[in-house]
């Protein structure tokens, strides 16, 4: 066990509420017995450790201290951080094995030398294991402490998962049998809301000591109270402040944080908690955000809440619930919400729902039109560049979620303004509407995407949960409509009225990401507009894929 004395002989810990904290913080609280099996595991030779809980429970906290324990006793330390590796890093096996043993050694301060190690003819995996034995164990010869942290990104990479997974396992058998590859202790750590995603309704991946990051005690908050010198917190308190958000360690550093500072009093906690005005808001809203995306959990925890029911929510469904931490079991086994704050917050938004519903029927008729002028643009009768800049950092941020590709198509008619000249506004402004149409007919098939005019002659495609290789697909067949379908112009003579029928092109940019927070939405809208860029330079009538912006599946 670490020594408390020596964490308070340390000046005022300034960590805020959600960042990782030091090995020596004074207010890291310790929670019997998860850090005595966790230093027991990594002691072991060939030990490997699986840390999960939900996001802002402490997984990072205590991995620097698994860390700082593990650097004391001799071992070398490797801290993988898999949030760090790139989109492209993914793209295959080879490529992500190869980004791993690359990393292991550079943090061992050993030259990669991979390619003496790499052979095509035996596979990735075998040449990982390889490199990992004949190399990096043999030339270390010590204990390494390999940390595997943010793993739930490869779990959302189904393809590299089904083989990484099954290596981690070997390598942990090959450690009962190896005195090599004994000096080898894994910690694999992941934040369970990946489960949501993954369809599971259990952990992906079964090996070695698991270790969930349980919630704090009324002892643990009375001592976390005491480290921030709250002398006026009493054991009462902590019983209301735990009613109130359970043992959730975020939320209760997040309490007592504030309380310290003296902006606010433990009265207006209590009080504003469940409300958008509390210090929580930030975090119900990320709560609330995440249900809305996944509907099938807001429609079933609403159920747990109003109901109190569980009946007909499925097995599945239930467990995505526990992995967000939004659940639990109570004394008669049935589920209940996990804190109270959260039944009066999502009480309160289901009862607005409910109450604007009727609302909202009424009104929708009503407002139909003025959506039509808000949203659609009068001539071509699609969004219009208002509606299009809010759905896209809506769908990019649903995107971001669920770790899913989103695609921008920008598209511009090709010499338009000679079609003006030549045929009068009125047949440039018919032109517009027959590729709005045409471009409509083709992409709205479903019910995700969306077609707006942009600018002048441009328009512009979302495409949410595409690649790169299915938005060009789509931008082809866009491409070869428009040319295909001639442009009707009215001519008026003097007996009666004709038709010119005239041919026209169109040029289109695509760029596809699955956004991330390294990244901005106009990054995005930079690249397609760049892309469409070089398909009119390039001799127009064609679609180019940003070189930068270009995610496969």
């Amino acid at each position: 066990m670490v020594n408390l004395q020596n964490l308070f002989d340390i000046g005022y810990d300034t960590s805020l509420p959600g960042d990782p904290l030091p090995f020596n913080s004074r207010f890291y609280i310790e929670r019997p017995p998860l850090e005595k099996y966790a230093y027991e595991e990594i002691s072991k030779p060939g030990g490997l450790l699986r840390i999960r809980a939900s996001q802002k429970m402490g997984k990072s906290s205590l991995i620097l201290r698994l860390i700082h324990q593990a650097r004391n006793q001799g071992y070398y330390i490797v801290n993988i951080d898999f949030k760090q590796a790139d989109r492209q890093t993914f793209k295959d096996t080879n490529k992500f094995l190869r980004w791993l043993c690359v990393n292991v050694a550079r943090q061992l301060s050993m030259i990669p030398n991979i390619n003496n190690y790499w052979d095509e003819d035996i596979g990735c995996k075998m040449s990982a294991t390889i490199y990992f034995e004949d190399y990096i164990l043999e030339t270390i010869n010590q204990p390494i402490f390999l940390v595997l942290n943010e793993l739930h990104y490869v779990f959302r990479n189904a393809h590299i998962a089904q083989e990484f997974l099954p290596l981690l396992r070997s390598w942990y058998e090959l450690a009962k049998q190896s005195h090599v590859w004994m000096q080898l202790r894994l910690a694999l750590v992941y934040s369970t809301e990946v489960y949501v995603p993954l369809n599971v309704n259990q952990s992906p991946f079964n090996v070695g000591l698991s270790l969930k990051v349980a919630e704090f005690n009324s002892e643990q908050v009375m001592e976390f109270a005491r480290r921030y010198e709250l002398k006026s917190f009493s054991l009462g308190n902590a019983r209301k402040l735990m009613e109130l958000v359970g043992g959730h360690p975020y939320l209760i550093h997040l309490s007592l944080y504030h309380l310290q500072r003296d902006e606010i009093s433990f009265s207006q906690l209590l009080a504003t908690a469940g409300s958008y005005d509390g210090i929580y808001s930030n975090y119900l809203r990320d709560l609330f955000t995440y249900l809305q995306i996944n509907p099938e959990l807001l429609q079933a925890y609403n159920q747990i809440i109003i109901s109190q029911s569980q009946h007909n929510i499925s097995v599945q469904i239930m467990y995505k619930l526990d992995s967000l931490g939004l659940i639990k079991k109570g004394e008669d086994h049935t589920f209940q919400p996990a804190c109270e704050m959260y039944r009066l917050f999502f009480e309160k938004e289901h009862l607005s729902i409910s109450n604007n519903n009727s609302r909202i029927q009424k009104l929708e008729a009503e407002n139909q039109e003025l959506k039509f002028l808000v949203n659609v643009d009068s001539l071509t009768k699609v969004a219009n560049r208002r509606y299009f800049d809010n759905y896209f950092h809506s769908e990019w941020k649903k995107m971001e979620y669920i770790q899913q590709p989103i695609s921008l198509i920008l598209a511009d008619v090709d010499k338009f303004k000679n079609f003006n000249d030549t045929y009068g506004h009125q047949a440039g402004d018919e032109c517009l509407y027959h590729v709005a149409q045409l471009m409509s007919s083709v992409i709205m098939k479903n019910s995700g995407n969306l077609v707006a005019r942009y600018g002048g002659e441009e328009f512009a495609v979302i495409l949410p949960q595409t690649d790169a290789k299915g938005a060009m697909l789509i931008a082809e067949e866009v491409r070869k409509t428009i040319k295909l379908n001639e442009v009707k112009i009215p001519v008026f003579g003097e007996n009666n009225n004709q038709e010119n029928k005239v041919k026209i092109t169109i040029s289109l940019g695509v760029a596809c990401i699955i956004p991330q927070l390294s990244f901005q939405p106009e990054q995005l809208l930079a690249s397609v507009d760049q892309a469409l860029y070089q398909a009119k330079q390039t001799g127009r009538d064609r679609v180019i894929l940003s070189s930068s912006f270009c995610y496969f599946k």
